[in-house]
């Protein structure tokens, strides 16, 4: 019994020396390797790519409401247009239409005054 009394300290003591300091952080230690930083890399290429292509998207919904509001109001310029082209046209030809009738009495009055004058030559 002699040798387990002696050695079992010996143990002990060679168990316990060999345990390495203990920190007194709670915090864990972030260490990255290669393909952490990688992929990290990757995210933020990733997110520029994204941020650029939203701005993309928003200034294509942007000009195309642009568009819209152009062509809207164009559209009701041309529809104000052909409104005021076909009233004028329509007084044009109320005017053509009077100065016309105008136009033929004036020549039904000659010509009954020519026919009245022809009956008086021949009576």
């Amino acid at each position: 019994m002699s040798f387990l009394s002696r050695s079992t300290p010996l143990l002990r003591q060679a168990v316990f020396t060999h345990q390495a300091p203990r920190l007194f952080s709670t915090a864990v230690v972030l260490r990255k390797g290669p393909i952490e930083t990688g992929k990290d890399a990757l995210k933020a290429v990733d997110r520029t790519i994204s941020d650029v292509a939203v701005k993309g998207i928003d200034k294509g919904v942007e000009l195309k409401d642009k568009a819209a509001d152009t062509v809207g109001t164009n559209a009701s310029k041309a529809t104000e247009a052909t409104q005021d082209a076909a009233q004028n046209a329509q007084y044009k030809a109320g005017d053509l239409g009077a100065e016309a009738q105008g136009k033929a009495n004036e020549i039904a009055g000659k010509a009954k005054g020519a026919a009245a004058e022809a009956q008086r030559k021949t009576s």
